[in-house]
């Protein structure tokens, strides 16, 4: 038995009889210092890309061009590109659009999964396994591939990279 893993079972045993599955979930996170320390650098990375780019001076779209491929500094954290533009406003700006998708693509699978396998777990049968040959079917395709010919069926739209991004999951 690891070292980690006994701390946990130490941490569950000591607690109360009747503890809810949140706290029992957060016990034995808390017991992997690896995980606690990524869930704090995932907190410290959203907070800095959701205020960040209000914060710093430089705007992610605005370029000089006689300050390109500036090397990393006080006025340009990672430097600046061949059009002069702040790359770590831009990374900054790039981290808000993947936080979205990221939730919002999740959100649409949650709600999606959760319609899907409860229907075919109400209708249940020959219904029920119908379905599962469907859900087999979409997994056994390219998930890059899926979400293209979904996108050009649909059209290039930023809610509709949601919807199929999450459909797919």
């Amino acid at each position: 038995m690891s070292i980690e893993s006994a701390k946990a079972q130490n941490l569950i045993s000591e607690t109360p009889e009747g503890s809810s599955l949140w706290r029992d979930a957060w016990i034995r996170l808390r017991a992997n210092r690896l995980a606690t320390l990524s869930l704090f650098f995932f907190i410290f990375i959203s907070i800095l890309t959701i205020i960040g780019p209000e914060v710093i001076s430089n705007s992610y779209e605005d370029q000089d061009l006689n300050n390109t491929f500036a090397k990393p500094g006080s006025t340009h954290f990672f430097g600046t590109d061949n059009l002069g533009r702040d790359l770590f406003a831009r990374v900054l700006h790039g981290g808000r659009i993947s936080l979205a998708v990221g939730f919002l693509a999740t959100a649409v699978s949650l709600v999606i999964g959760v319609a899907y396998g409860m229907t075919s777990g109400y209708l249940g049968g020959k219904t029920d396994a119908l379905m599962m040959r469907i859900v087999d079917i979409l997994y056994s395709l390219p998930f890059t591939i899926f979400v293209i010919l979904l996108m050009v069926l649909f059209g290039r739209n930023f809610v509709l990279l949601f919807i199929a991004i999450g459909a797919v999951e």
